[in-house]
This record gives structure tokens, sequence and C-alpha cells, in this order.
């Protein structure tokens, strides 16, 4: 692992490094090298954002690799069978069996394909990312009309839901691709893999009174693992997959972001004499919150086509000129989202009857809103619980079991 103006040492030359990070890993056949290619986020003039599909290459081999757009965009189709199928739960062992094993799994691209087969012993890590952020997207939503539901007989887990380009496909993209850049980031620090490992590339100085130790998580690799996989098929020169490849970016950079010390002590008698710190990545919930307050202040944008060498290419540019432009932190979208009070199989709504709402709530997760002004129920509901606990010397904590009755609200 290296950085820019550093070589690395591979079995069959000497190859510069020109991005962050590049990787030669030994298997039987070949040496591999896992470049990370430079995004293409391009702020035009006058403050228009605009995000136009690019050619993307991979390197394997130590050969540059170069996918027609048969190969690129097979396979592809907005929010059905994607990668999403990760989440569902497939199993990765023996290296004999990679084949099989990745070609299993629906939804992949050939890009996808042949990432997985020559990084198989990471794909668990990949695979757990998504999940976590699957089951973050369910916390976060839990009290909205939309509450990220999944279809578990389907391998479209999320429906048609994220057919449309609305906040809710950004938020989904954003928290995935967060979360298989978290999930390969802490499989690294805990050793898991042999391709990598801790980030030994300490940022800044250290401070007076502390020194760089323990295991500092590279989240530049766990992202950079994130971007190859989760954006190889983003690569039509269409709106959708240019706002896909933005928000899949934005949730990687929120790990980044909220990146932060961890600190031990060391000295006599508990005393802090010496400090070692090392950079550790936040509880997900933490990358959940924040990219939840995203959503909220997600920016609509409007689609633009224009010609180049290449043919027709759609960009993004923010639908009001009066606010500021987004970010690279920032969630965007551009269609708007259906209000999902009723089921409608056409867009993957479920409707929120028979949803459990807040009375004493205000905010959507209230039985006003929640309930779209259809009214709710109310039943009780008998729970047991433990009650009148009382610590024991020495050692035990005895309870009694209590019957309580609560109020159960639910939409109409």
């Amino acid at each position: 692992m290296c950085g820019p103006g550093h070589h690395v040492q591979c079995n069959v030359s000497r190859v510069p490094c020109t991005g962050l990070f590049e990787i030669c890993v030994n298997n039987t056949s070949s040496s591999l090298l896992l470049r990370k290619e430079k995004e293409v986020n391009v702020v035009g003039r006058e403050g228009k954002a605009e995000w136009g599909g690019g050619q993307q290459k991979e390197n394997f081999g130590l050969k540059e690799i170069h996918f027609s757009e048969q190969e690129v965009y097979s396979g592809r189709s907005n929010g059905k069978v994607r990668h999403w199928s990760l989440a569902i739960g497939h199993q990765y062992s023996s290296l004999g069996t990679q084949p099989i094993l990745c070609g299993s799994i629906p939804g992949l691209v050939p890009k996808q394909l042949r990432f997985c087969r020559n990084y198989v012993e990471i794909m668990p890590s990949v695979a757990e990312g998504v999940k976590i952020g699957i089951q973050e997207c369910q916390h976060q939503f839990r009290g909205r009309r939309w509450n990220c539901t999944t279809v578990n007989d389907s391998l479209a887990i999320f429906g048609p839901v994220l057919d449309k380009a609305t906040r809710e496909s950004a938020f989904v993209h954003a928290i995935a691709s967060a979360g298989v850049a978290f999930a390969v980031t802490r499989s690294c620090a805990e050793g898991s893999a042999t391709i990598c490992g801790c980030d030994t590339r300490h940022k800044g100085s250290p401070g007076e009174g502390w020194k760089w130790g323990g295991c500092s998580e590279d989240v530049e690799f766990g992202s950079m693992v994130s971007r190859e996989f989760a954006d190889a098929r983003e690569n039509r020169p269409d709106a959708r997959s240019a706002m896909n490849r933005h928000n899949n970016e934005a949730g990687r950079t929120s790990i980044i972001e909220l990146m932060h010390l961890k600190c031990k002590c060391h000295g006599l008698s508990g005393s802090c004499e010496v400090k070692t710190c090392w950079w550790s990545q936040p509880d997900f919930r933490v990358i959940g919150d924040y990219l939840k307050d995203k959503y909220d202040s997600a920016s609509e944008m409007v689609v633009e086509k224009h010609r180049e060498s290449r043919g027709w290419v759609e960009t993004l540019r923010p639908k009001y000129n009066f606010f500021k432009a987004p970010t690279e932190k920032d969630l965007v979208y551009y269609e708007n989202s259906p209000n999902f009070c009723e089921p409608n199989p056409e867009t993957g709504s479920f409707g929120t009857r028979d949803r459990i709402c807040n009375v004493t709530s205000h905010g959507i997760d209230g039985c006003d809103l929640l309930c779209c002004g259809r009214g709710h129920n109310t039943r009780t509901e008998k729970r047991k619980e433990k009650c009148h606990c009382i610590f024991h010397w020495c050692c035990y904590v005895r309870c009694q079991e209590c019957i309580r009755v609560y109020d159960v609200h639910t939409c109409k």
C-alpha cells in the first residue's frame, strides 16, 4: 500500500503510485493490481453542478481492461435486481470455489463479477456492508410513511421503489455505499483480510502529550473498495447513473467526515503521562443519522442533455439557481416521491394501514401525518416485564414479573 510519489513492488514490474492506493496481491496465476480511479465530479461554470457519465477502467493483472458498453450495461435495471441481493445471505468459503460462488450472486454486472472473483476474501465484508446499510435505513425510516420496506421473497429486495430518482433512492444508495466502506474498513483493521490492514499513513503530527499508536482504520481503502464495486454498474452517460454515482460518493464521504481520534492513557496508577491515539470510524448509527439529515436537505436537480463526441450525455444541475449548488457531501435527486399513503404495486408503496403511530407526536411519525388523515384505531396490549428488581449481596439481581397494559395506536 502506498501514496502518491511512492512505488509498489510487484513480481512483474515496479509500478508508480498515481492514486491514493496501489496494491499488489500474489495469487496462483498473476499479480493483481487494484487501483483507485479518480471520480468524475465536475462543478461547471456559474455554480452549475454537472455530473457526466465517464469511461471507467479496471486494472487486474497489471494490465488495463476496458469494458465494452454491452459488458458494462448488461444486467442494469435501475432499482430492480442489483447487488442489494448480497444482503440476502451468500456464503463464501474456499478460494477454489470463487467462480461458482460469485456467479451465483444475482444482479452483478461483469465488472462486479470479476471484482468478486479476484478479491473473494473481502466479499463477505462487502455483503455485510450492504446488510448493515439496509438495516440502518430501516431504523432511520421506522417512523416514516416509507419505512425502507424490503420484500423477502424477491431478489429486487426494495421492489419498484428505487426505480425512480427520488430522495429515497438517493438515501439507499448513500447508506449502502457507506455500509460497504464501513464494513471493509473494519474487517481490515481486525486483520480479517490479507490485502489490507491498519492505516500506517497517519494524518497530522502528534500533539503534545500523545503519540500515534494502536490501529488507525484505513477508511480510504474501504472507500476505494466500495467505489470499485458499488459504482461498477453506474457507467451509463445518463442522469440516473450520474445521480447514483454522486450519492454513492456522498455516503462514502460521510465516513471520512466523521472519523475521529481515539486515545488510550499510559502511566503509573492510572495517570495519563502519555497517550497513544489512532483514527477510528464512528458507530454506524452516527453515519445513519448524518445521512438522514442529508436526506431531509437533499438538493433537487434537473436533467440536461448535450452532445459529446461519444453521443448524447445527460448531466444534472440544481433546479433552483438561488440555492447553493450541492457539494460532494450532499444527496441529490430529480424525481418527486410518491406519498406512500396507499398501496401501489407500480411505485412499490405498501401504504400505511395498520402501521403503529405515535398519538402524542406532531411529527411525521404522529398519527395525523403517518395515517394520511384516515384516522387511527386504538387497542390495548398486555406485556410481561421485569419489575421491582433488587440487588442481593453478593452478587445477583432478583426481579418480579409484572404485567403492564399499553395502548397501541394503528393507522386505519
